[in-house]
């Protein structure tokens, strides 16, 4: 399954929607900008909220959270003690651990489980400009919790930026 997004529009308070491969709407990200904290949602075309996604305030290092259904569902923030700057940790509320590594602020990474990989986020494939591609590899995979990530670590590495922590 792959998924376009329009890269542009990732600040808070834009809406952007998410494309199949076919062109057709199937996910909306709506920034909510009158919040404190930086929040999205992911909505399914028909407005019905898949995910939350905020940041959490009170964190030592900059962290998002995912929540489905007003339930954590993961968090996300930089990877401790890794010699990448590229690198970030999602830890599921089931402690399972996934990794997400490359070039972020180029759009070229990957989501992996243990060694598997799950999503390749990538520009390569696309001939659209500030577009990139969400290709979510496993079947079993869940999208909406994998472009949620995909949102989160994207804007963690831009805030970075944004502060001139950005990537090596």
């Amino acid at each position: 399954m792959r998924f376009l997004v329009r890269d542009r529009l990732l600040g808070i308070g834009e809406d952007y929607w998410i494309e199949d491969e076919h062109g057709d709407k199937v996910f909306l990200v709506d920034g909510k900008a009158m919040r404190l904290r930086d929040t999205f949602e992911l909505k399914d075309r028909d407005g019905h909220v898949l995910v939350d996604i905020h940041r959490k305030m009170f964190a030592l290092r900059d962290t998002m959270v995912i929540e489905r259904g007003g339930e954590a569902l993961a968090t996300v923030r930089r990877k401790r003690l890794s010699l990448l700057r590229n690198h970030f940790r999602v830890t599921l509320v089931d402690g399972t651990e996934l990794d997400v590594s490359g070039r972020i602020l180029d759009r070229e990474f990957v989501v992996e489980y243990d060694g598997e990989v799950l999503a390749v986020i990538s520009r390569r494939w696309l001939h659209v400009r500030e577009t990139y591609g969400v290709d979510v590899v496993r079947e079993d995979a869940d999208p909406a919790l994998l472009i949620a990530v995909t949102v989160c670590v994207i804007h963690l590495a831009e805030k970075e930026r944004e502060h001139g922590l950005g990537e090596d």
